[in-house]
């Protein structure tokens, strides 16, 4: 492929990379982030304390949701740097830096060098992809694996010589991924390679043994989850789970966690928008939204003017645009949706619209670089402007920096070329990850009263090796700011659910215990003696809203709880 544009010179390319690791590393600074992440920080530190690496327990009980891979990951991560942030995060933002190595290299299996580094830029400062390595889910671990799979498995399509080496590591990351997210992450692996094997006239790819072998080294890669799963809950069918005995890990893997999600009939379920990722990916994606939508439209348009079939290494391909659509499809249609689902796709999506913007012409290409730097200054007008309301210790410095960044950015990228288009936007994401991880979010996160508290709980003598009990009334694995807690505190951490277990917990000696206020309250009224140590304010941090931003108005969104000392 010939490009109407130069590749950039490594020396500017590697300067934008380095900016964009460190955006994404700021992302180490802030604590773990509830619910979600601090559920399975804690999920991870069990596993390493207890030195179980097969069975999942959550609140004390068996957990039965997603399967074990990035918890071994953590765990082995505690094992080595100890139960911390830094060791939460660290291995998640080394898979998702995994992803763009990859995407860089897939990208040059059909297009130019140029195509291949402005994708790798895009993944890098791509807004979700971003704030992934802050809060730290499964996705950061999904991405390498599953870009990582399709170019293993498109380098045995192009019968690389070392196409067995190929089967092998495409086989061994599905069988990752599969341990990561369940078997849907067949659809992006798959259904690009499928698409392009149609579009190109090599449908006889299907025919083929290779591809069958595959699938089978796939699921053999995946054997140690099954065995997990069938030792925790398949042999102990008298366990309640969800409410009910005789409850299959291995079924609910290869069915309930997938298709009951789908189809809304599991026991985990949603309220599916059928458009719900087209107004997300506009902001998810930022920057690069729009070039991706237009680059897209034209990925489509280009399907009816293409030659077929066409030669194995001819361009273009079509894995980015089938398994970035299919995955998108598929999500659109579930009755389960959450916005960081679609980050497994974002190198396809990082490929697609480096190759739409490799693509524009001169006169074009002026006009993009004119809109996105229009982009690049509101988010810089957004960081300041969250700044002034939030107000953060050292508001000046941060305010100071955006401004700093964003007048040098210009400076040095004032050119209209696809450098300074996208040197632009990485300084933009740069004013934005740092206005976030290192100015917001530690405002943010004193409002996770189970850290706060857990952090008191630890720094007071009298009380850090004291067990504390969180008393959570209900069933289920709760949420509210319990996990915080746990995953923080030094000392040992038990869950009541009820009076009566929490009264055992009392009689037992471990008289200490987090709670909600009003929680807190109704204890008191039904006939326990409560002394209130300290109280924290709670706000559940990753739903944001004007009231809690605003300092003025802060303090009425904020909800008490409290660190007692209980006796009956």
């Amino acid at each position: 492929m010939t490009d109407t544009y130069p590749a950039f010179e490594n020396r500017w390319f590697y300067i934008l990379v380095g900016v964009g690791i460190f955006l994404n590393a700021t992302g180490l600074f802030p604590p773990v982030m509830e619910l979600d992440g601090a559920l399975y920080a804690t999920i991870a530190k069990t596993m390493a304390q207890s030195g179980d690496f097969v069975n999942l327990y959550a609140v004390g009980t068996d957990w039965l949701d997603k399967p074990h891979f990035p918890f071994w990951i953590a765990a082995v991560s505690y094992r080595i740097f100890g139960v911390n942030t830094f060791a939460y995060k660290f291995p998640a933002l080394l898979f998702f830096l995994g992803s763009v190595v990859y995407t860089y290299q897939f990208a040059r299996l059909t297009y130019s060098k140029l195509v291949a580094q402005i994708a790798t830029l895009v993944l890098l400062t791509a807004f979700h992809g971003v704030l992934s390595n802050s809060d730290v889910r499964a996705e950061p671990y999904l991405m390498p694996l599953i870009v990582g799979a399709t170019y293993h498995f498109y380098r045995v399509f192009l019968n690389d010589r070392r196409y067995v080496l190929h089967l092998i590591l495409g086989s061994f990351l599905t069988g990752c991924a599969l341990m990561t997210k369940g078997c849907f992450v067949l659809i992006p692996i798959g259904a690009g390679l499928i698409l392009h094997w149609l579009l190109t006239g090599h449908w006889n790819e299907l025919l083929k043994l290779r591809w069958y072998v595959a699938i089978a080294l796939s699921f053999a890669f995946t054997l140690p989850e099954i065995y997990c799963l069938y030792q925790q809950f398949d042999l102990h069918p008298e366990k309640i789970i969800f409410g009910k005995t005789g409850v299959s890990g291995v079924r609910f893997f290869f069915w309930d966690s997938q298709f009951g999600r789908f189809f809304n009939t599991g026991p985990i379920k949603g309220e599916g928008d059928k458009f719900f990722f087209v107004h997300t990916l506009l902001w998810a994606f930022l920057p690069w939204s729009l070039p991706l939508y237009v680059g897209i439209g034209k990925a489509l348009t280009g399907l009816f003017k293409r030659r077929n079939p066409l030669p194995i290494q001819a361009g273009p391909e079509y894995v980015s645009l089938g398994s970035g659509l299919a995955t998108f499809l598929l999500f659109s249609l579930s009755g389960f949706q959450l916005p960081h689902y679609l980050n497994i796709v974002f190198p396809f999506y990082a490929v697609l619209t480096a190759q739409f913007l490799v693509s524009l012409t001169p006169v074009a290409l002026r006009r993009w670089t004119i809109g996105q730097t229009v982009i690049g200054l509101l988010i810089s007008i957004l960081a300041i402007g969250l700044l002034l309301l939030v107000q953060p210790n050292q508001v000046v410095t941060a305010v100071s920096w955006v401004v700093v960044v964003t007048v040098a950015t210009f400076i040095v990228f004032r050119s209209a070329n696809l450098l300074s288009l996208t040197g632009r936007m990485v300084g933009a994401m740069l004013v934005l990850a740092c206005s976030l991880n290192l100015f917001l979010y530690p405002t943010f996160l004193t409002y996770q009263a189970g850290m706060t508290a857990a952090f008191y709980a630890n720094e007071q003598t009298n009380l850090a090796k004291r067990p504390t009990v969180l008393y959570e009334p209900g069933s289920g694995v709760g949420g509210g700011s319990f996990w915080s807690y746990e995953f923080y505190a030094n000392a040992p951490t038990y869950y009541a659910r009820t009076d009566s277990t929490l009264r055992l917990q009392i009689q037992q000696g471990r008289k200490q215990v987090f709670t909600t206020g009003e929680q807190a309250d109704a204890l008191a009224k039904r006939g326990f003696t409560v002394h209130t140590l300290a109280v924290f304010p709670y706000f559940h941090v990753t739903q944001l809203t004007y009231d809690f931003l605003n300092p003025a108005t802060r303090s009425r969104t904020l909800l008490p709880y409290v660190l007692t000392e209980i006796t009956e």
